[in-house]
């Protein structure tokens, strides 16, 4: 058997964010409206603040403004809610991402239901999860949204009788995942770490999203000949001799080619998609407030 195709992430974010570029310069000739994502930082996290780095990076290039807001560790739970009610009302901003995670003395979920639905950029506040749920229109989030749009690039647009499984019940990952796919008319499982006979659940999958946080759990003799295998895991590998890590998703990669008919590097795969399909996410939340038809971006 020939080996798998590597999926490119960072080829198809690079062309979603040029026609998210494109739909940002209709916006702004057309209606004068320039969209805006406000990003909001607590604390000096090092991987988050290159992250949040990259997006600002990535807002320019696009179009979009960009606001920053980086806070202390020692912030307080109330002065971060002052400042998201004064960013809901802020007519200038038309996204609200705070980036995850926040300091121990900080109850996220409060932080996340605090920003307005209609901003909510993530697609983490529990009236998106609901809509996402039930089928209605929402602003999903963004890294199963990017896991979908390459499985659809794979696949085609009817993913319909499609047996998925995802590996992994976060609410930032995992469910929304499963609601997506099962919008799709997939026939979907949801696998953790309790499921058992997971090996054999697996390789039933013509689709396979992995999401468990565990490098290179998912084997070769998990998945079924020519599946399509989507890895979202990034997990630092301990260092070498030289002293040197590496990064490894949750699926082993080597095994993967030799069995699946598609599947996703990491790193290049998943995670250059998550800001592509935030800058998206912006732009729809901007069409929405303006009563601007949402464009297929």
């Amino acid at each position: 058997m020939a080996e798998a195709k590597r999926i490119d992430g960072k080829v198809f974010a690079e062309g979603l964010r040029v026609r998210v570029a494109e739909q940002v310069r209709d916006l702004k000739e057309n209606h004068n409206i320039s969209p805006g994502l406000a990003v909001v930082l607590v604390g000096n996290d090092p991987a988050s603040e290159i992250y949040v780095r990259n997006k600002n990076k990535m807002c320019g290039e696009a179009g979009i403004k960009s606001f920053e807001h980086k806070l202390p560790d020692e912030t307080t739970q109330k002065e971060l809610l002052t400042l998201i009610d004064g960013l809901n009302s802020d007519p200038a901003v038309n996204g609200i991402l705070v980036q995850l995670p926040l300091p121990d003395h900080i109850d996220e979920q409060a932080v996340l239901a605090k920003i307005d639905p209609a901003k909510d950029v993530d697609g983490f506040h529990v009236f998106n999860a609901g809509k996402l749920a039930t089928g209605a229109p929402g602003l999903v989030p963004c890294t199963p949204l990017g896991c979908l749009m390459l499985i659809k690039d794979q696949l085609g647009d009817d993913l319909s009788g499609k047996r998925a499984l995802v590996l992994g019940r976060s609410n930032i990952v995992g469910k929304p995942m499963a609601a997506l796919l099962l919008r799709e008319h997939c026939t979907v499982t949801i696998a953790h770490s309790r499921t058992q006979d997971l090996a054999e659940e697996c390789a039933r999958a013509d689709i396979l999203v992995a999401a468990v946080g565990r490098a290179n759990m998912v084997k070769g003799n998990w998945i079924k000949p020519g599946a399509t295998v989507i890895d979202v895991g990034i997990n630092r590998l301990p260092p070498n001799d030289e002293g040197k890590s590496k990064l490894a998703g949750d699926v082993d990669y080597g095994e993967a080619v030799q069995v699946a008919g598609a599947v996703t590097p990491v790193p290049g795969g998943v995670g250059p998609m998550t800001i592509a399909c935030l800058l998206r996410n912006t732009v729809v939340a901007a069409c929405a407030q303006n009563d601007i038809e949402v464009p297929e971006v």
